[in-house]
Formats: structure tokens, sequence, C-alpha cells
């Protein structure tokens, strides 16, 4: 499930754009304040952001440019009733992905999430990445099939899944699977990461996850 941070003070759009995105499948974090949003941000990590503008504390361009100055990769989309060209130039250079003004259309909304999910993770058109002939991962779902069969996974195996598939072929060191895997209060740990890896061997192969000694691991698909 994509977990999207949600900052708009507006409580009713709050509300609706919420409860619009959970029935369409996401994991939303909604706030009120550019503060609130700044600290969300660096609890959790998220698969896209979603931000007004004109907002109490930080603003949304200010709130994002420091967040990617901070290394925030998550694509981003503002929402907002600016609708001059220096607002929009100005949205684009602290570092958003999309744009999108008020009042919009739910539907168009959707589109604009899943687009951009999509692409953050596998920078491709494709919607399904093919692990082997029999294993599949659907994007648009986020889920394993295997044998034509959901498999379902750990919340921790899934995110380090997509860590793979995302940078198959690299030795991804220690230190960033740590990084991607465990938010800011919680310890990681390499017998746990160690447990991760082996139920992951278990559905996806043993072949497909290679220990690179004293480095990593390195992910290779079926070709």
């Amino acid at each position: 499930m994509s977990k999207i941070l949600l900052l708009e003070d507006d409580a009713n759009l709050n509300e609706t754009i919420t409860e619009f995105l959970e029935e369409k499948g996401y994991d939303v974090v909604s706030v009120y304040d550019g503060y609130k949003a700044q600290e969300k941000l660096y609890e959790s990590k998220y698969d896209l952001l979603l931000l007004d503008v004109n907002t109490p504390g930080i603003n949304g361009f200010d709130l994002l440019k420091e967040a990617r100055e901070g290394n925030v990769v998550a694509p981003a989309i503002f929402i907002t009733s600016l609708d001059s060209v220096d607002d929009l130039e100005k949205g684009f250079d602290s570092g958003c992905d999309d744009y999108i003004r008020k009042p919009f259309v739910l539907k168009e909304l959707h589109i604009r999430v899943e687009t951009l999910i999509k692409r953050a993770f596998y920078h491709e058109s494709k919607e399904v990445i093919e692990i082997s002939k029999n294993i599949s991962y659907d994007i648009r779902n986020n889920e394993l099939i295997i044998d034509g069969e959901t498999v379902s996974l750990g919340h921790k195996e899934s995110m380090l899944l997509k860590l793979f598939m995302k940078n198959e072929g690299e030795v991804i060191v220690h230190e960033r699977i740590y990084e991607h895997l465990w938010e800011f209060d919680e310890e990681p740990s390499d017998t746990a990461l160690r447990t991760y890896i082996k139920n992951l061997r278990k559905i996806i192969g043993k072949e497909r996850i290679v220990s690179i000694k004293k480095q990593g691991y390195k992910f290779t698909a079926e070709k």
C-alpha cells in the first residue's frame, strides 16, 4: 500500500481528499499545518507528498525545498489556488513534480497521484515487473504474484523488495537498506535484516538475492 503525506489546512478539503484516496487504496497521513508536516516527514517515509502552498507555519514551497535539501526524494504535487506563472515556477524550483490548481476534480487528482507513484518507483510505463517466468510484481496494486496467485508480504519485506527492484543489478550496501527499512525512531537490526532476506528468498528464489560479502546485497530478475 502506497503511503501519502497530505498537507491541507482546509478541514473539509483535507477530509474529502483523505477519504477519497483511502477508498482508492492509499494509506494517507493528513496534517493541517506546515510544522506538523515537517515533523511527519522526518518520522516516516512516504511514496508521495501532496502539499497545499498557503499553510500555517511553514508554507508548502519552503517545506518541500527544505525536504529536498534533506534528501527527501518522494515525488510531490502542489495543490493550490495560486495561478500565476511566477507561482508555478516557484513551485517547480522548490522541487515539485506536478501542480494541480483548486478547484479540481478528484478523479484528476487520482490520475496524477497514481502516475507519479508508479514513475517514482520504476521510471517506466509497464504495469507489471517480471521477476521470473512465474513471479511478477503488480505496480498498480503493489502485489507480488506467483503462478497467478497473490502472495502476501510483510511490510518490511515489501519495502525491501521494492528497493531491490528499483536498483536491480546494483550492490545495495547495508547502510542504505537500514536507512530505507527503519524509521528514525527504530533501531536497525542486522539479525532482522537477515530474516527479511531469508523470507524473500523463500518466496522469490535464493538465486535472486545474492549476498556480497562485507558490502550488502544484489538483486537480479530472470532475463
